[in-house]
């Protein structure tokens, strides 16, 4: 079993939830767990413990002893477990998205588009006897071939957000297993739930004792990761200070780290962009999953007289219903926590105080039946300027900031000039203005009259600048690369050796 049941003070049952360590889910002995509660009602659900060390011993033990065996696996048998998974993945997809509303708050509908999106890579890495392929010259030199192979690193770590409880666990060990390598995976401790139901269809699918480890905690935890030798690579999604935090530690270590941080996505909305789609556009990923996001477009850039649709993307987002993401009709769900609900607001406040302008005001969105939930609304702060905190803060919420240019060529400058790279997009009819765009921006992912342009999962993930460490971005071919290392083998087979004699020079072709 993966859970164990602990009362709550309203007598209700919360869940105790266990690790994962040589293919069995095991009750941890801490003394010190971390309370999961649901964001809507803020009631206890379940308590994630913080691994002893002994026990995180115990998962990389594991780990390295089954790493010797599966990393001899044919590439399609391991890819025939992929199979396997995401097959039992698309089978459990309602349950896996009920239970990520229930712990994380996000909508049911967005819950299962997170699920779709991990299951997508998952799909991906059932390719991977072409994506191991290496390369071959043959007659170098008279009878000299080179070639080269992919092999696995050995033990590798993930270190997950909260705000994709499932899509991005799933690009992370899927792509680290199927490559041959053997996992740690630390959910985030807010949202471990769906980890551990994912970690045990895992283990249905057929992946080996030790393959999959999980272990739970919070800083221990993490730099118990960074700091074991035994460890290779390291993937992280989250906050600029605690990415840049692993990076930092685990590189010393000696270890590959790749980190994906913040971000201040912009949209720059030129005149002539078809106005209906693209206010839509601006709406949807502004508010949803209530802006947190790393590739929400959280600042709006309008261009000339585009600056006029301002009032009508105000109107459409003070219509979105905010509710409990099991609720049917609930459009924008509540933020993670209490915590995460004051640090929003606070930064709103204190925009307004450095020049913004309040165009609606979420603050005080009231939630019938959910009353202790943490709900903020739609915000939309007009006139801000790059100087002002609403602006130079990720505010991780439901709030638009919306600034204006005078031209294109100032919008691309105001983009550029933002530390983060994360993702950016344009809204024109003009092909000739989005091909300088996507020029001259020096963002890594772009969206053409596309507002969230995630990458699908045979491409790549790849925000830029501040919002990444590390130089390997996830999944696709980078994934793939991220975990495995070439050998180069340069071959001689000489029928007439005895006639011939390697001197002590360098060897030249």
């Amino acid at each position: 079993m993966r859970a164990t049941a602990a009362k709550v003070n309203n007598n209700k049952v919360a869940k105790k939830l266990t690790n994962l360590i040589n293919g069995e889910f095991v009750k941890s002995s801490s003394s010190k767990w971390f309370p999961i509660h649901d964001p809507s009602t803020n009631e206890l659900i379940a308590e994630v413990p913080q691994s002893t060390k002994d026990e995180m011993d115990e998962a990389v033990k594991s780990a390295k002893a089954a790493f010797k065996t599966w990393s001899q696996v044919s590439a399609p048998n391991r890819s025939r477990v992929m199979l396997k998974y995401q097959y039992l993945l698309r089978e459990n997809l309602d349950n896996i998205a009920k239970e990520l509303t229930k712990e994380q708050g996000k909508t049911l509908v967005d819950a299962r588009g997170d699920v779709i999106r991990g299951i997508e890579n998952v799909e991906h890495c059932c390719s991977l006897p072409t994506l191991m392929m290496g390369e071959t010259s043959e007659n170098l030199a008279k009878d000299l071939d080179t070639y080269s192979i992919r092999q696995p690193l050995g033990v590798c770590a993930g270190i997950a957000p909260f705000n994709f409880p499932a899509m991005i666990p799933l690009w992370m060990f899927p792509t680290g297993i199927v490559c041959g390598n053997t996992y740690i995976l630390k959910p985030s401790e807010r949202v471990a739930c769906t980890s551990m139901t994912l970690a045990e269809l895992a283990i249905e699918a057929g992946v080996p004792k030790g393959v999959l480890n999980v272990i739970h905690g919070g800083h221990d935890a993490v730099n118990f990761i960074c700091d074991e030798p035994a460890i290779k690579a390291i993937s992280f999604v989250g906050s600029n200070q605690a990415g840049e935090y692993i990076h930092d530690r685990g590189s010393k270590n000696g270890k590959r780290v790749q980190a994906n941080l913040g971000a201040k996505n912009h949209a720059t909305i030129l005149p002539d962009a078809d106005k209906e789609t693209t206010i839509n556009a601006l709406v949807g990923a502004a508010f949803g999953a209530a802006g947190q996001r790393c590739m929400a477009l959280s600042t709006a850039i309008f261009v000339g007289k585009s600056k006029d649709w301002i009032p009508e993307i105000c109107e459409r987002a003070s219509k979105l219903k905010v509710n409990a993401g099991h609720e049917p009709d609930a459009v924008v769900g509540p933020v993670i926590s209490p915590a995460a609900k004051k640090r929003i607001e606070t930064l709103i406040e204190e925009g307004v105080k450095q020049g913004a302008k309040l165009l609606l005001d979420g603050r005080f969105v009231k939630v019938p039946n959910y009353p202790n939930g943490n709900f903020v609304g739609p915000t939309v702060l007009g006139d801000v300027k790059t100087n002002n905190i609403a602006y130079k803060e990720e505010i991780f919420g439901p709030v638009l900031v919306t600034m204006t240019a005078d031209s294109l060529e100032e919008a691309i400058n105001i983009t550029n000039s933002n530390p983060y790279g994360n993702g950016c997009a344009i809204f024109t009819t003009s092909g000739a203005a989005a091909r300088k765009f996507q020029h001259e921006i020096d963002v890594g992912q772009v969206g053409i009259n596309v507002p969230i342009p995630v990458p699908l999962s045979h491409f790549s993930f790849t925000g830029s600048r501040a919002s990444i460490r590390g130089d390997i971005n996830f999944y696709g071919k980078q994934g793939v690369q991220f975990y495995t290392y070439t050998k180069t083998i340069t071959s001689h087979w000489d029928m007439n050796a005895a006639a011939n004699r390697w001197g002590a020079y360098m060897p030249t072709m």
